[in-house]
């Protein structure tokens, strides 16, 4: 009992940084810039109005973590050639614009900052699109200016794999001999048109999965700040979808920002080792699941949720998470630095960080590096609004 008037003071203290912690975030506007929920429920079926026992997104789990404005990736994979992608790109959309019909006064699609803020302001859960693959625009400009028209605001211009005009991440570092053979690394001149002609119609032009010489190639195209939508620093995780600190002091110099990716293989260097043995363990488990779902991806997730508490000891803690953060923001400022989960996309992410609602953690472990409550916001939500401006004009 003698201890008691000693922790009291510590207790007291604990409470008011939560209670701290939680009206920061409340009142913050949180941007997430990347969640593949819709991919995955065009195979489940699950309807994200309502609470789900899987996945990582829905309306009442977004309202518990004070998620504001989601960014929904319309992506396939490669595999989608032409007459084939741009279709399942607009059947995406087609659901999420089916999803706000079904929640009249709750969710609303915006395509600017000043629409966002009116809607976040009403309450609303607010819809953004973002497209994951310049493939999906099957090299037509009149595709882009459809997809713009339907609420594009950011097309990521290639995926893993590379598009006749823009080389990836994946091809420059595994097949990089073959692309100079080839005469094709980094933007070709129609690369560079449709950069430009992004720049005109106010989308964001997104770097995350883009090779080096695509990334320094948009660099010297664009005239407007650029986002890497869902990407991690490679100093501290060296896997080909993160960026070099060239690359992130180019980005600053830019203007744009790097929003994180949550996924546990581009914040910990060991993860993806012990993802390679579990899944080992589990091979005969895992074929059965892509026979159900038919998608390599979300057989995986599944797995990991079936052997949860076995998955769990792969993933790394949620300061390696922060750490990323914190070092980006030490290495080119505050204003460059924002939230890309990849939520519904990976099958793995920090302890802690199971869905939506664990937002408000990031939060809380941001107090406790002192950071302030206006660079709390700027991270939350505020570098991307501005980003948004600067390409949408308001």
């Amino acid at each position: 009992m003698k201890k008691l008037p000693l922790l009291l003071p510590l207790l007291l203290t604990l409470t008011a940084n939560a209670q701290n912690a939680k009206q920061i975030h409340q009142k913050a506007i949180l941007v997430d810039t990347h969640n593949d929920a819709l991919s995955n429920e065009l195979i489940t079926k699950a309807d994200l109005s309502k609470r789900q026992a899987i996945g990582n997104l829905d309306l009442v789990r977004a309202k518990e973590g004070g998620l504001d404005v989601q960014m929904f990736s319309i992506w396939c994979g490669g595999e989608y050639g032409k007459g084939r992608a741009f279709k399942f790109a607009n059947r995406e959309i087609d659901s999420l614009y089916a999803l706000i019909k079904r929640n009249p006064g709750k969710m609303v699609m915006v395509r600017n900052a000043a629409e966002l803020e009116s809607a976040v302001a009403k309450g609303e859960f607010t819809a953004m699109i973002g497209v994951e693959g310049g493939h999906m625009v099957e090299d037509r400009m009149d595709y882009i200016d459809a997809l713009a028209k339907r609420g594009m605001r950011y097309l990521t211009l290639t995926w893993n794999n590379s598009t006749s005009w823009a080389t990836s991440a994946a091809d420059e570092t595994h097949h990089l001999d073959s692309l100079k053979r080839a005469g094709h690394v980094g933007l070709s001149d129609y690369g560079k048109q449709i950069v430009r002609h992004l720049n005109e119609l106010g989308v964001m032009v997104d770097v995350s999965h883009v090779g080096e010489q695509t990334f320094y190639d948009v660099i010297a195209t664009t005239s407007k700040p650029v986002i890497a939508s869902h990407s991690c620093a490679y100093a501290l995780c060296p896997n080909q979808r993160n960026m070099k600190d060239a690359q992130l002091k180019a980005l600053a110099k830019n203007g744009g920002v790097l929003f994180l990716n949550f996924y546990s293989g581009f914040l910990d260097s060991s993860y993806m080792g012990k993802e390679t043995r579990f899944l080992r363990a589990h091979h005969a488990e895992l074929d059965s699941l892509e026979k159900v779902y038919h998608d390599a991806d979300l057989a995986k997730i599944r797995l990991n949720v079936i052997h949860k508490s076995e998955s769990d000891l792969i993933r790394p803690p949620l300061s390696q998470l922060i750490k990323h953060i914190d070092y980006i923001v030490k290495l080119i400022g505050v204003d460059h630095v924002g939230i890309g989960s990849d939520f519904d996309g990976a099958e793995s992410y920090p302890l802690g960080m199971d869905d939506v609602s664990d937002y408000p953690k990031i939060t809380e472990e941001l107090l406790k590096l002192h950071y302030s409550e206006a660079d709390i916001d700027k991270i939350l939500g505020g570098n991307f609004i501005r980003v948004l401006k600067a390409n949408t004009g308001k």
